[in-house]
């Protein structure tokens, strides 16, 4: 990708820009935080606010190079092998500082030690972990995962797993038996008596799950509005984690409307949202969750404008939600997930973020949206057209009172006159279209110059706009109702 493009994305967990090269500290925590996690760019002469290539001198290039190889080696361990190379734009310099995800974590600072020295990468920052994060760089180094680890509190034969064997052989046709529990890997033999790991003891309705595991839950919630300071309904659903991701979907379903669409000739009833990939993402949150952080549980939170699932633990390193359709699979829980997998809680390997994506292509009106927030992953499927009933009473007087000037009664002149004006609105309430989707609808093969003006005398008085302003010949460029919109239509039908 060229340096260009590059400087337009934001600073974030796998990129950093410096403007001149950092203290030796602050520039060997960045490059543990990488080598920790899933790898990352640092960039050498590089402005963050506001973002620009400044450069460095060409004379000091090897210089700085050198110093940055020595600060790397002399600051960190184990040993982390950078990629420097050199990059020029328009005559400027810069240096590129390339580290790869370590094979050997947890990496860490000489100086420090390893508790008060490793760092991991928490969006744009670096942060010193603490002993459950260095536990589970521990873990990824030797290729285990948490929920193997073997749970020596009480014999598998004295846990409680009723629930659980009921629900396994209902849906998988067979008896979870010792043979069974064995391969599945969710007991473990220790001098001889066979212990239940992790992964069993979540699966569990013992008692032991409680004690080990206060946080294994789902926190359901359905606000008032759009903040989270009211609350209409709520669930703490505290059952074993096979059964919990359909207890939150059934509490979305509840929370959610369901209305009619016409489709071709038909009339159909079809959810608000895409309730197949709010589903799988609620899935995905209780399977691939880190239950080896203490103190967060998963959080499903409705609003009136959007629905958002919160799951403890970053995103695994080599999963990428930009590239939704290119069927990723990372397993954190190599138990559980396979488990889930059996019992057909969740799909193949990898299909899981496509089946999200290819039913957000039949909700365009839903815009889907992921980020890390300190160490949870959060994605919100959000209402684009939502405009809460105090915007829309504070919009219809604004409306009504420019209504009254000359250039809107001329507009409101012309949408009488003139059913184009209301035709186009009235085309946008449900979608974004494009202009050849919107001539294609009014059965003009091109659009047409009196179309041509409609859209822009719409544009100018900013009832719709473009999905994406700032490439207005962007081939994927569509245009939609504004908020403004949306009230004046509604201001329409009153009239």
């Amino acid at each position: 990708m060229p340096l260009k493009s590059i400087i337009k994305q934001p600073e974030g967990r796998r990129l950093e820009f410096k403007e001149v090269l950092p203290e030796s500290a602050e520039l060997a925590n960045t490059i543990i935080a990488f080598a920790n996690d899933a790898g990352g760019e640092l960039y050498i002469g590089v402005r963050n606010n506001p973002r620009e290539i400044v450069g460095l001198p060409e004379v000091e290039l090897t210089k700085i190079e050198e110093q940055v190889s020595n600060i790397i080696f002399d600051r960190c361990y184990p040993a982390i092998l950078p990629d420097i190379t050199f990059l020029t734009e328009d005559d400027k310099h810069v240096i590129r500082v390339t580290i790869y995800r370590g094979s050997t974590p947890p990496y860490y600072a000489k100086d420090k030690g390893k508790l008060r020295g490793t760092y991991i990468r928490v969006g744009s920052s670096n942060r010193v972990a603490d002993e459950e994060i260095i536990s589970e760089l521990e873990r990824r180094k030797r290729n285990i995962s948490f929920d193997s680890e073997v749970v020596m509190d009480k014999p598998v034969n004295e846990l409680n797993i009723e629930t659980f064997k009921q629900e396994y052989q209902e849906k998988t046709g067979e008896t979870l038996d010792n043979q069974a529990k064995r391969k599945l890997e969710l007991v473990k033999t220790v001098n001889g008596t066979e212990y239940p790991t992790n992964a069993l003891v979540l699966f569990s309705d013992d008692s032991l799950r409680g004690s080990l595991f206060p946080f294994a839950k789902v926190e359901c919630a359905r606000f008032k509005g759009t903040t989270s300071e009211v609350f209409i309904d709520q669930k703490s659903i505290l059952s074993n984690i096979a059964t919990q991701a359909e207890e939150a979907y059934n509490f979305v379903l509840r929370h959610i409307n369901k209305g009619a669409v016409v489709e071709g000739v038909y009339t159909v009833s079809r959810w608000e949202y895409p309730v197949k990939a709010i589903r799988e993402a609620i899935r995905n949150a209780i399977v691939h969750r880190d239950y080896s952080l203490a103190g967060k549980d998963v959080k499903v939170a409705i609003y009136d404008d959007m629905v958002e699932i919160t799951s403890p633990g970053l995103l695994p390193p080599s999963i990428d939600y930009s590239a939704m359709e290119s069927r990723q699979s990372d397993a954190r829980n190599k138990i559980i997930a396979p488990v889930f997998k059996r019992m057909g809680i969740i799909d193949q390997w990898g299909n899981g973020l496509k089946l999200i994506a290819d039913e957000l292509k039949e909700y365009p009106q839903i815009d889907f949206r992921w980020k890390e927030i300190g160490l949870s992953f959060q994605v919100q499927f959000i209402k684009l057209n939502y405009v809460s009933k105090q915007e829309e009473q504070e919009l219809g007087q604004e409306l009504q009172q420019e209504l009254q000037q000359e250039l809107q009664q001329e507009l409101q002149q012309e949408l009488q006159k003139q059913s184009m004006y209301s035709e186009v609105l009235n085309k946008l309430k449900e979608i974004p279209l494009s202009r050849k989707e919107i001539s294609l609808d009014f059965g003009q093969k091109q659009i047409s110059g009196h179309l041509y003006e409609v859209l822009k005398k719409l544009a100018d008085d900013k009832l719709i706009e473009h999905t994406i302003p700032n490439v207005k010949n962007h081939p994927e460029q569509k245009l939609r109702l504004t908020k403004r919109g949306i009230v004046f239509l509604e201001l329409l039908k009153k009239e």
